[in-house]
């Protein structure tokens, strides 16, 4: 799973049939300290919630397609998930070589 914001909404006059009724967003991938990582995404939203300016959690390739049990979505990145907030442990202090080598 990867961090993303989504940043807009796709809208698409035709499309396959196994997406009717869902909701395609753009999503910016971002990383844990919620910079843009690449290039933004069209993502199928599968929660039907997400909104502009929302943290989400994505999934991509494979994992995506089958996102939602029973229905196969020919899809390469799904937000399945809501992001409410995020903290990062502080890395332990194992001290440096020489100090180890004493």
């Amino acid at each position: 799973m990867d961090l993303g914001k989504v940043i807009g909404t796709v809208v698409a006059t035709r499309k396959d049939p196994s997406l009717e009724g869902t909701r395609l967003l753009l999503v910016q991938p971002l990383d844990e300290k919620y910079e843009p990582i690449s290039e933004p995404l069209v993502a199928v939203d599968t929660l039907h919630d997400a909104g502009v300016d929302e943290i989400v959690y994505i999934v991509t390739g494979g994992d995506a397609v089958s996102v939602i049990p029973g229905k196969r979505m020919p899809v390469d990145v799904a937000i399945v998930g809501l992001v409410d907030s995020l903290s990062l442990l502080d890395e332990v202090d194992t001290g440096s070589e020489s100090e180890m080598e004493k």
